[in-house]
């Protein structure tokens, strides 16, 4: 019964998922914390932008599910916590999985998990340790159907970039991809490639498994609806986006011109005025 969490997470008419993902506060890094540095407010402005889900960890989730009625957003649970995000790396890197994360997802009423697969230059271990969770999460999440959103996420040379920098290779993007679908994805959170009109070729590699772009940092609005707009066309399921919701100066206003594009198909220069 997978399906009726997934469900939940998409769009009964556009079948299209927009996920606000702000769970940043468990990374223990200072520059993810402006925007929702009140989550109790920050959750309240998105419920009333009204998005398909919104991404919390086990201590913040709360504040969606207590919220009275039935059509607020769904809750997306992050279940793994890592130390990969700074501008200089520690010398022990980690990623683990909460305690026994499917069942705390079911007591919050989660409609699915989501858990990271990284590729970091110099350091194997973590990418180990992304799959020894995601082993131990594949089988519980079958057995208490909840489904599984695996986030590959591809990082730059630390040197290079300074610090949760991504790639946008296409080379190296699709066969994360591909991996986590042969993990048992139920829905892959993906990075934009550098070549947006390439994007299509990453939804291919996946096969029928749903595609939901990450937002990735902050972006001008043009910059942001643009490459929405054109991902969507290349057919992307939908978006996970965070800092450049949470972290706008209106996310309100933002997470309903992007609404507009992943639901509607409306064109950026109709939405701009939203924000």
């Amino acid at each position: 019964m997978k399906a009726s969490r997934i469900n939940r997470l998409f769009n009964a008419k556009s079948g299209k998922c927009f996920d606000v993902a702000i769970d940043h506060g468990f990374f223990c890094e200072s520059s993810f914390l402006p925007g929702i540095e009140n989550i109790e407010k920050s959750v309240k402005v998105l419920i009333d932008a009204d998005p398909d889900a919104i991404q919390l960890t086990v201590g913040q989730a709360h504040h969606l599910q207590s919220v009275p009625g039935k059509s607020k957003p769904a809750l997306v649970l992050r279940t793994d916590v890592a130390n990969v995000y700074g501008s200089e790396l520690p010398d022990v890197l980690y990623s683990r999985i909460i305690e026994e994360p499917v069942l705390q997802a079911v007591r919050l009423d989660a409609a699915c998990v989501v858990v990271n697969l990284f590729r970091i230059p110099g350091a194997p271990e973590v990418t180990d340790h992304c799959i020894q969770n995601i082993l131990k999460l594949k089988p519980l999440c079958d057995f208490y159907s909840m489904p599984l959103m695996i986030e590959p996420l591809v990082f730059r040379p630390n040197q290079e970039a300074g610090g949760y920098m991504v790639d946008g290779n296409i080379k190296l993007i699709t066969p994360m991809v591909r991996q986590a679908v042969e993990l048992g994805a139920d829905l892959i959170k993906a990075d934009p490639t550098d070549d947006v009109e390439e994007y299509h070729k990453v939804v291919e590699i996946a096969g029928s498994i749903p595609i939901l772009v990450r937002g990735g940092g902050r972006a001008s609005d043009e910059e942001i609806l643009d490459r929405t707009y054109r991902l969507m066309k290349q057919g992307a399921k939908g978006i996970v986006y965070g800092r450049n919701v949470v972290q706008h100066a209106n996310p309100g206003g933002m997470t309903r011109a992007l609404m507009a594009i992943v639901h509607d198909n409306a064109e950026p220069k109709d939405v701009i005025n939203l924000i």
